[in-house]
């Protein structure tokens, strides 16, 4: 006698992107690129996007739309199915059941969630904070925890996380909200005093940001005031860093089976157009990277050591570019982490691990697979 069997249903997946930082537009060109990876045969997707002001939104699965287009950058608010329509996440953790509601109408189940992708990058998503909201609910997630990801996003604190690991950084300082607000000239001056001890340039910049947005290379003392107001624009809290002579070397980090290895290194050759490696330079003139970097074996051995130590420091989980320079003494310092870093088509984090031997969809899944087996909480 044959019994009835039902197929396993897959494992579904939430790609959310968007969100209400800076970032916005690179996050949608971000998951539109893991859309278009994820293997269909193997998971359910559910594409969840963020708007500018916060609502979350059911989207189009429409990765052909979320691409920079003649230099026009997308945004949720073009894929959303509905103006008012907005999606909700239970925070009880014995339901991962996502619904849907529209003023006026009955809530609509949209099934339960196994995975969330999180495609989000700057703040209100890369820093804890969506983080944070999926440990209440119970699902499970690719990327760092709360911790880590607060503290890849706060580029202070993660300088002094990685001093605190005897990892070298550059030299640094940090303009507080209260001091710019209360005192902008004593503030203005302790910019100017480390000017005069690690000279110009310097680099002005949100202390929370990313994606090259709101950071300013000063040249001298006419230019501060207004680098300080740009960064501003992006964060409250800014950071100063003195010019660094040497090569850009990145590195990735994935979690595998046995632990986080990194992948071969890339180099950010010198921009010719752009003051330095800047948005536009990233994401709209395609400025390309050396992968993998011609330094050597030697040096190679050393900054991959150094990404794995970086990834460890700040308890990251799943995944990690970390960005250094190579000095002219042949020294590598840190310059930060990015515990989400862009996916996009010519992002340097998946090039470099195509050239190590994980392809993309092999990357996209191999996230996936490590967040399904992580449990979430105390871990």
């Amino acid at each position: 006698m044959s019994e009835n069997t039902q197929s396993p249903r897959k494992p579904r997946v939430a790609v959310v992107f968007g969100g209400r930082s800076s970032e916005h537009a690179i996050s949608v060109v971000t998951a539109g690129a893991v859309l278009r990876a994820i293997d269909r045969t193997k998971y359910d997707v559910l594409p969840i996007g963020i708007t500018t002001d916060g609502r979350w939104a059911l989207t189009a699965d429409a990765p052909e739309r979320m691409a920079i287009a003649e230099r026009s950058l997308p945004n949720v608010s073009d894929l959303t199915e509905s103006e008012r329509g907005g999606v909700v996440l239970s925070v009880d953790p014995a339901n991962r059941e996502v619904v849907y509601t529209e003023p006026g109408a009955v809530p609509k189940a949209l099934g339960e969630v196994d995975v969330v992708f999180p495609m989000l990058h700057g703040p209100y998503g890369e820093d804890g904070t969506l983080q944070g909201l999926l440990e209440l609910s119970g699902v499970p997630y690719v990327g760092a925890g709360v911790l880590a990801s607060a503290v890849g996003q706060d580029k202070e604190y993660m300088k002094r996380v990685f001093t605190s690991f005897g990892l070298p950084v550059g030299p640094y300082e940090v303009i507080r909200p209260r001091e710019w607000e209360q005192n902008p000239a004593a503030a203005r001056k302790k910019i100017v005093e480390f000017a005069a001890d690690h000279g110009w340039p310097l680099f002005v910049k949100p202390a929370r940001g990313g994606s090259s947005m709101g950071i300013t290379k000063v040249d001298d003392l006419s230019g501060l005031d207004e680098a300080i107001e740009e960064a501003r624009r992006h964060d409250p809290k800014i950071l100063v860093e003195s010019l660094l002579r040497g090569r850009e070397i990145e590195c990735g980090v994935l979690e595998f089976e046995d632990g986080p290895r990194a992948s071969v290194p890339a180099e950010i050759p010198p921009v010719t157009d752009h003051d330095f490696y800047d948005f536009e330079a990233k994401y709209i003139d395609s400025a390309s990277g050396i992968v993998p970097a011609p330094i050597g074996d030697e040096a190679t051995a050393e900054v991959q050591r150094l990404a794995v130590a970086a990834y460890e420091a700040v308890s990251c989980e799943g995944l990690v570019r970390a960005d250094f320079f190579l000095t002219e003494d042949g020294d590598f310092v840190i310059n930060e982490i990015n515990t989400m870093p862009g996916f996009t088509p010519i992002s340097m984090y998946p090039r470099m691990w195509q050239e190590s031997g994980v392809g993309y969809p092999e990357l996209v899944d191999r996230l996936i697979q490590a967040a399904l087996t992580r449990s979430t909480g105390l871990r």
